[in-house]
């Protein structure tokens, strides 16, 4: 448990070690170690998103999770078809994403500030404890992070376009 605790300490990730190495079970596999602790509130830009919640509910703590110019993202109408559909204002840009899903949700927001270095982009660590685990991390330190067996988000082909790697 060390090497992930140390990793995620020196990608700046992780809140509290010593609260992270009690939350630990040993002989885990080290990518449920990272919901685990995802879950317990103790990951940088970690959020635990209950498996009920609708797409338009998290935007508000998404963007602000993101950061950068992502914390001006306003959200100016939800209508409910058969899938839901966000009419969005993004800086100068409006659009409307029909959005299905939380997965969904994220697959567009990273899409919209892939060209934004300052924004994180917004890795889907998978569901644990009822709730979908997300980690927003600095552009920068995704490539580093991609290469670790630990962090093995369900969304991690469309990280590598989002660095323009296939």
């Amino acid at each position: 448990m060390a090497s992930l605790l140390d990793t995620l300490a020196r990608e700046r990730l992780l809140k509290d070690s010593a609260a992270a190495a009690e939350v630990l079970v040993p002989g885990e596999p080290p990518h449920v170690s990272l919901l685990r602790l995802c879950d317990a509130g103790l990951l940088q830009g970690g959020l635990s998103v209950a498996l009920g919640v609708r797409p338009d509910e998290l935007v508000g703590p998404l963007t602000l999770a993101m950061g950068g110019a992502a914390r001006t993202f306003k959200l100016i109408d939800v209508r409910e078809r058969p899938t839901l559909e966000l009419h969005v204002l993004a800086g100068e840009l409006t659009e409307r994403w029909e959005v299905e899903d939380l997965a969904a949700l994220v697959h567009n927001l990273n899409d919209l500030y892939r060209q934004a270095p300052e924004v994180r982009a917004v890795a889907v660590l998978g569901e644990w404890a009822d709730a979908l685990q997300l980690v927003c991390v600095e552009k920068r330190a995704l490539p580093r992070l991609l290469r670790q067996s630990f962090f093995a988000p369900q969304n991690a082909p469309a990280l590598g376009r989002l660095l323009g790697e296939e």
